[in-house]
C-alpha cells in the first residue's frame, strides 16, 4: 500500500503520459486529494517496456490494460485498499474518510501528520458533498 497526504492511495484503472506517450487503462494508484498519480508497482515493468515500445514504433497513444494478465489484476485489485470503479465512487469516498478518521485518532502526538490528515478529510468531505448534490440534481 503506498501513502500520500496522509493517508493510503486508492486504486483505478487510467491514462498516464510518459514521454509524450499516452497509455491509457494503465492500472495506478492517486491520491484523491492532491491527485498525484503512480503507475502500480505491479505492472511498472510492463508499463515500461509499453511506453519504449511505443516511442519505437513513433506511436502517441496506446493501452496497456489487454496486455495484462487478468489473473495479476484480479490479485492487484484484491490488494488495494481501495478500488474506485465508475459506480462505487460515492463508497470509496466514505472509506478513505473512515479511514482518516481512523489515522487522526491515533496520530495525537504527531502534529504535521494530524493536519495533513485534517485537509485530507475536509478535501474527501467536500468531494463527497459534491458528489450528493450532483446525484440530487440529476434525480
Amino acid at each position: 500500500m503506498i501513502y500520500c497526504c496522509g493517508a493510503s492511495m486508492i486504486g483505478k484503472i487510467g491514462t498516464i503520459v510518459r514521454k509524450q506517450v499516452s497509455v491509457h487503462q494503465v492500472p495506478v494508484l492517486y491520491c484523491p486529494v492532491c491527485q498525484k498519480r503512480h503507475v502500480h508497482p505491479a505492472v511498472k515493468e510492463q508499463f515500461e517496456l509499453v511506453v519504449e515500445y511505443a516511442i519505437e514504433d513513433r506511436v502517441k497513444e496506446t493501452t496497456l490494460y489487454d496486455r495484462l494478465d487478468p489473473k495479476m489484476l484480479k490479485k492487484w485489485k484484491e490488494s488495494s485498499f481501495s478500488f474506485e470503479e465508475e459506480d462505487n465512487q460515492e463508497s470509496i469516498l466514505r472509506e478513505q474518510i473512515d479511514l482518516a478518521l481512523d489515522l487522526l485518532r491515533i496520530c495525537k502526538p504527531d502534529y504535521d501528520w494530524a493536519d495533513l490528515l485534517k485537509i485530507r478529510l475536509k478535501v474527501l468531505s467536500e468531494k463527497l458533498r459534491n458528489l450528493e448534490i450532483s446525484k440530487e440534481n440529476s434525480c
